[in-house]
């Protein structure tokens, strides 16, 4: 054993072999030190549970490297040791010495997966002692007999469901959440969304999710792809970021959008001379209008009044044709409510609302109004026809309006969100793409070097370029998918199709997933043209790209199934919850439920009235891990099918005695 014994408080184990059990734990700990490339590999051979090791301190040290890994942290005795310090656990694990006992006590890191093997073995066996000493004690108890054997079969049930069945992942938690698949943005848009993450030490989502609304912010509403014909989706899109204070939101925000607010300032200064231009002769015209209708009322026969009337129309006519072009806009402020929003629509058509903060769904919400005014970001989305009737000035009616949507806001601000009415029944939260990526606060490196100028000025170079390009054209262009494009697409549309079964991961999330084909083709489309915008933008999209923007909308999909557990968007969660607290109570005669049915779960709690009120929560906690179903097989006869049985997880059959499932 090491010379430094940790100060937590272990259970020293009293059998030859547990000796070496311990020296077989601090090899998996050396293993993922000396390699953390490893980990993952000797996570699963350890069957996912930190809760194999037997010593506390060992536990404590693999939740900490997990955790770092999880998170893309780096790995290194000299990081974890930074890590435990930080969560007060140093100490009780034994102190930077135990650590680099770990490390000497591990003979190679490639020897780390057979060691894993022995500690969960080792933990195996200790299960099935633990339940043969609940048997013991069962059958010293003054118990009949049906009772004991009843009591026995279901601890070794248990003990065999817990050799085959990974623990469930809990309520409103999730697995570790993926980092954005930097690597399938284009090559100059991943530099940028790279070197920014390193040098602002934050996450690259953040960086990648501004960098996909500065495109979207280029393209939106001026460029459709046509995925077969009848099916066009445009190429604007509402994208979310949230982090927590002190992220360094702004310098994100900044830095992937300052080529958007230069552009817009240039657009500004080169039509000033040809708005003041059209002003002026404009002007000149009503000042012609005036003339004559003054001297019209001054006319001393009808014959001239008449003749004037008709000069005055004319003059009327020519006055009215010349436009005066609005001064040009490619954004909007972040605070801006929806009437505006709308006239502006109507003049630009093509919009983005851009903002590191979280005001823009304050004003969603209905900050200034007791009924929130959702129209216009539900039409804008879509490109569905806008009308503006309701401006006190009177505008044209606005075909296939655009609006891009990027900000950076607090989570709690999408918790305001989801309670605004109608946000989930009308479909706006639909039509976001979220990100909840984990904050490096208390990780991050002092000192980095800055983005390289390289790297900025083709990053400001292309998105300048392709902003002006695609804003100058006279009319919507619409680019194809190619052949193999349409299968990719098509395959992506079976896949989701099962996955909006009732007993798949997205059945809860109808309304997202609905959209979910559409955003994948909308982000083709945006790589598409930021890799073809010099050579030949305007060919079909290729499958490949179809593919990396599904790699990107897989990774959306993972955070918002996050996103809705934590605006509380799903109301199966506080059913499942109900369910949950009862399925780990134990009957009146003390033993624990191992199978239920969709009628016993009724019978739980008051809420519920019949089997449909359960069976989304049924499929929640089965989704979780904590049931598994088990249907009847089809007898070929008609009537109704038997009932689907729920197997329990074991790790809920808990009791004062003491675990019969781990």
């Amino acid at each position: 054993m090491s010379t430094s014994e940790p100060q937590q408080a272990d259970v020293i184990p009293s059998a030859p072999e547990s000796v070496e059990v311990l020296a077989a734990e601090q090899a998996v700990i050396g293993a993922a030190l000396l390699a953390p490339t490893t980990i993952p590999a000797l996570t699963e051979a350890l069957g996912g549970d930190p809760a194999v090791f037997y010593r506390p301190a060992h536990e404590t040290i693999w939740r900490a490297i997990t955790s770092m890994a999880a998170s893309d942290r780096p790995v290194d005795p000299i990081l974890l040791t930074d890590a435990l310090r930080a969560s007060g656990d140093l100490n009780r694990v034994g102190g930077p010495g135990y650590l680099h006992a770990c490390l000497t006590a591990t003979p190679t890191a490639a020897s780390g997966g057979y060691y894993a093997e022995l500690v969960q073995a080792a933990a195996r066996r200790r299960r099935i002692a633990a339940g043969a000493g609940r048997i013991a004690h069962l059958a010293s108890e003054a118990a009949d007999m049906d009772s004991i054997r009843t009591a026995a079969l279901d601890t070794l049930q248990a003990l065999a469901e817990a050799e085959e069945w990974p623990p469930p992942v809990p309520l409103g938690a999730h697995a570790p959440l993926p980092t954005f698949p930097v690597h399938a943005l284009p090559t100059w848009v991943r530099k940028q969304v790279s070197a920014v993450a390193e040098f602002t030490q934050t996450p690259p989502d953040m960086a990648a999710t501004m960098a996909l609304a500065a495109l979207a912010t280029a393209a939106g509403g001026r460029v459709h792809v046509q995925i077969r014909p009848g099916w066009s989706e445009q190429t604007n899109l509402y994208l979310v970021c949230a982090m927590p204070p002190a992220s360094r939101k702004s310098d994100v925000f900044a830095a992937m959008t300052a080529p958007i607010y230069r552009v817009e300032d240039e657009f500004r200064t080169e039509s000033r001379a040809r708005i003041i231009e059209a002003q002026a002769a404009k002007d000149a015209a009503e000042a012609e209008v005036e003339a004559l209708i003054g001297k019209a009322r001054k006319a001393p026969d009808k014959v001239n009044r008449t003749q004037l009337i008709a000069e005055v129309a004319g003059a009327r006519m020519l006055a009215e044709q010349i436009q005066v072009p609005p001064t040009p806009r490619l954004t909007v402020s972040g605070d801006i409510t929806p009437e505006p929003l709308a006239h502006q629509l109507a003049i630009h058509r093509c919009l983005a609302a851009l903002s590191p903060e979280g005001d823009l769904f304050d004003i969603i919400a209905g900050r200034y109004t007791a009924k929130p005014n959702l129209g216009v970001f539900l039409q804008a989305h879509k490109g569905e026809r806008l009308q503006t009737d309701r401006i006190s000035r009177e505008q044209p009616t606005v075909d296939k309006p655009a609006l891009t949507i990027g900000v950076t806001p607090q989570p709690a601000v999408l918790q305001e969100l989801g309670a605004t009415p109608g946000a989930r029944d009308r479909g706006l939260l639909a039509r976001f793409l979220y990100s909840l990526p984990p904050s490096n606060l208390g990780y991050r490196k002092i000192r980095t070097d800055p983005v390289p100028d390289p790297v900025t000025r083709t990053y400001e170079t292309r998105l300048t370029s392709l902003i002006r390009t695609l804003v100058d054209l006279p009319q919507p262009v619409t680019v194809p998918l190619d052949a193999a494009a349409d299968l990719a697409v098509e395959k992506l549309q079976g896949q989701l199709e099962i996955q909006l079964r009732p007993e798949q991961p997205l059945s809860h999330l109808r309304d997202w997933a609905g959209k979910l084909v559409g955003h994948t083709v909308r982000i083709a489309g945006l790589l598409h043209l930021a890799e073809h915008l010099t050579n030949g933008w305007g060919k079909p999209v290729a499958a490949c790209v179809v593919e990396r923007a599904a790699e990107i909308a897989a990774y959306y999909t993972a955070h918002t199934l996050a996103v809705f557990d934590l605006i509380d968007a799903d109301p199966a969660s506080d059913a499942a919850q109900l369910i949950l607290d009862w399925l780990g109570r134990p009957k009146l005669d003390g033993s624990h439920r191992h199978h239920i049915k969709a009628y016993d779960a009724v019978a739980s709690s008051r809420r519920f009235k019949k089997v449909a009120d359960v069976e989304t929560a049924l499929n929640l906690l089965e989704q979780h891990g904590y049931l598994r179903a088990v249907r009847a097989p089809a007898t070929g006869q008609r009537g109704r099918q038997a009932a689907v049985t729920y197997r329990v997880h074991p790790s809920l059959h808990r009791s004062a005695d003491g675990p019969t499932g781990q």
